[in-house]
């Protein structure tokens, strides 16, 4: 909790200045006092009813003339998702990387052919963890401060590079957040993803090199993390990584689940699609994530007292034994969500509300819908 003195000083400034607090800035773990602060400066919109599935979903061209490749520019927001990153640099989502999630959906959609359901998983998840539920925004990357300083002030607001509780450790290309970096490109990962892909793949990315790089790396970040922390939702968001390179990153005329390891740096360095890259042949979930999964048995858990001391959480949903997704799905709301927003009030209340709907709707009403703020009337 903010002393009296700094929530004046916090209110003055974002009273003073309307870029103190930007609009895509996430109010997720905020305190009290500094939500009573920034919320009344925010301009309300209510999350839209997401788009409908896409109209075609097969196979089509996806870097054309209409999407081409453009470098970020200075200020442009970029982060721990290859994917979302390729997507701005195509022009699928504003280029400047803050998205409504209506856009994120069709985006990923129409770029990549994700699932339906799935897509509003990712993007809901997205929304309400790391960004404005209030302006109705995310940002795929970058950080701000609360009042605008360069170089950022302690307290910050940030997109997808919030660590946790979805951006995680242990990712493929990206460093563990307690090294200091876990957005940006780590040459040094990808090559383990290299050498990984030979030993494993005869020179390609497939499920098979998932299975066993994802055990590498949990194994190397429970080594030398000492508050390495592998829980949902970004123990799932773990496995997901591991299958999203062969089901979005493979041209759908090829079709044969086997990523080129120059094609996989362009996507996971560059943020770009390969020339007459053509999306997937049908709507993609997480296929192949049960081979990743039973490569190696990895409970959910954390290191409890530095380097080597990992221990699984046993109340934590585990991919070896949730089949429906349901256990997640509760999970999520119930601690992620509430732990971040604790007792929210007012419009700040009925847009998580909003967006705990729309969550909801990406189980296909499957689970038993949780209300930890109530329903509205």
């Amino acid at each position: 909790m903010v002393s009296f003195v700094n929530f004046v000083t916090l209110a003055l400034a974002l009273t003073s200045s309307a870029a103190a607090f930007p609009t895509y800035g996430s109010l997720a773990g905020l305190s009290r006092d500094q939500l009573d602060a920034i919320v009344p400066t925010l301009k309300y919109r209510r999350a839209a009813d997401p788009p409908p599935p896409i109209a075609y979903n097969g196979t089509k061209l996806v870097n054309d003339a209409e999407h081409p490749y453009q470098a970020p520019q200075e200020g442009d927001m970029r982060g721990p998702c290859p994917g979302l990153n390729t997507l701005a640099n195509h022009g699928y989502i504003p280029r400047n990387g803050i998205a409504t999630p209506e856009q994120l959906i069709s985006a990923v959609q129409e770029g990549f052919n994700m699932e339906y359901f799935l897509a509003l998983n990712v993007v809901y998840t997205g929304i309400l963890v790391d960004g404005n539920v209030v302006t109705n925004l995310l940002s795929i990357g970058g950080k701000s401060s609360l009042t605008g300083e360069d170089p950022p002030a302690p307290a910050t607001v940030a997109g997808l590079n919030t660590h946790g509780p979805l951006e995680g450790d242990a990712s493929i290309t990206r460093g563990d957040a307690y090294f200091g970096d876990n957005h940006s490109f780590n040459e040094t990962l990808f090559q383990e993803l290299v050498d990984y892909s030979n030993q494993y793949g005869a020179g390609k990315y497939n499920y098979t090199v998932g299975g066993e790089l994802r055990y590498r790396r949990v194994q190397d970040s429970i080594a030398t993390n000492p508050e390495f922390s592998f829980v949902p939702p970004n123990y799932l968001a773990g496995f997901a990584e591991m299958v999203f390179p062969v089901n979005f990153f493979v041209d759908g005329r090829q079709g044969d689940g086997q990523l080129d390891l120059d094609v996989a740096r362009g996507f996971f360095q560059d943020g770009r699609m390969p020339d007459d890259f053509h999306r997937a042949s049908k709507p993609m979930t997480a296929e192949g994530i049960e081979q990743v999964i039973a490569a190696h048995q990895i409970l959910p858990g954390r290191n409890v007292n530095g380097v080597n001391t990992y221990t699984p959480d046993p109340n934590a949903p585990s991919l070896l034994d949730d089949s429906d997704g349901c256990k997640f799905y509760e999970d999520f709301v119930n601690n992620a969500v509430v732990s971040l927003y604790p007792s929210p009030t007012g419009v700040l209340r009925d847009a998580l509300n909003r967006n705990l709907d729309l969550f909801y709707q990406s189980t296909g009403g499957n689970c038993t819908q949780v209300f930890p703020y109530g329903k509205d009337e």
